[in-house]
């Protein structure tokens, strides 16, 4: 199974199409479009979603939590836990490779201060649901937080008041792969230390069985 991904001048969400335009008009030479998945979907046992691209992260490389400071307790981690090979290097072009591993986003592009609304969480929703359907091989899915956890529910026509989010909560979805939780690896999470380094192994470690 084949799906689309958003396409470069998408309209649904036109809060957002606003600051794509704005930011292409500042930063001609960063990506500022909708952000697609990285990592292959032929084999993909997990896919990993979060929450949206980061203004100077992902919204300018084009790669997933890459260029901020989520990819640099994320992708080590895949390293560590054998879901990637090569060198991570906060950079599209370091020749980063995942294994069975997929990362995507709730929102595709970027939005102002790191918070899209409902509304726009919900216009995506047609692209996240289309894409877990064409992963075959797809065993779990981790969310980044509460808004990925919110968004996977709803591609599955399911509600938050029966599998609802915690750190390292797994929920077997009816029909469908395990949905894991934990706290998104960003900034101000790992500084407040909601979310430390060996919690968020933790989640990892938790998975492997599932994945192999």
């Amino acid at each position: 199974m084949t799906f689309e991904a958003p396409g470069r001048d998408c309209a649904a969400c036109p809060r957002l199409a606003d600051m794509r335009a704005d930011n292409r008009r500042r930063h001609p030479d960063w990506h500022n479009a909708p952000v697609p998945s990285f990592g292959a979907a032929r084999g993909c046992r997990l896919l990993i979603v979060g929450l949206a691209p980061g203004l100077r992260g992902a919204n300018r490389t084009g790669r997933p939590f890459t260029g901020d400071w989520a990819g640099e307790l994320l992708y080590p981690t895949l390293l560590a836990f054998g879901l990637a090979r090569g060198t991570y290097a906060a950079d599209p072009a370091d020749g980063l490779e995942l294994i069975g591993c997929r990362i995507t986003n709730a929102v595709r592009c970027v939005p102002p201060e790191n918070k899209p609304t409902t509304a726009e969480v919900a216009a995506c929703r047609d692209f996240l649901r289309a894409e877990i359907a064409a992963l075959t091989d797809l065993r779990a899915i981790l969310c980044l937080g509460a808004v990925a956890h919110g968004a996977v529910l709803a591609a599955h026509g399911l509600t938050r008041s029966r599998w609802p989010f915690a750190h390292g909560a797994r929920h077997p979805l009816p029909d469908g792969p395990l949905l894991a939780d934990s706290y998104h690896c960003s900034r101000y999470n790992t500084n407040t230390g909601r979310l430390t380094e060996a919690m968020f192994h933790d989640v990892f470690a938790a998975l492997r069985p599932v994945l192999d």
